[in-house]
């Protein structure tokens, strides 16, 4: 049986798989900064383009995916609700706020005539 001092100074028990607490740590292409990202997928892009492989949507077709997705997302009734609620509450707090600023800038003219 091999010893500890044998593998390189590992051991061979349950407690070399012991796992480090928190989230994992980034590696390639997740670990470069944004504009390094940015750097190289805009070559890959490029040499798509120069390759001739690249896809470009014309009007047509990126209406019908916008159609596609727009379909899927409508699916979820739950999902629709919820951005219906979120809409109307956004355009009556808006209102309000609107009505709040009238409100403000009468009571300031009707100061300003005493």
């Amino acid at each position: 049986m091999a010893t500890s001092k044998e593998n390189g100074g590992k051991s061979s028990g349950s407690q070399g798989n012991a796992q480090k607490s928190g989230p994992p740590a980034k590696r390639g292409f997740a670990a470069m900064d944004q504009n390094q990202q940015r750097e190289i997928a805009s070559k890959g892009g490029q040499a798509a383009h120069q390759k001739g492989t690249a896809h470009e949507f014309d009007s047509e077709e990126a209406r019908r995916a916008g159609q596609k997705g727009g379909e899927a997302v409508s699916r979820n009734r739950a999902h629709m609700a919820d951005i219906g609620r979120k809409g109307g509450e956004s355009r009556q707090s808006a209102q309000r706020a609107a009505a709040a600023a009238a409100a403000a800038q009468k009571g300031n003219r009707q100061g300003e005539d005493s």
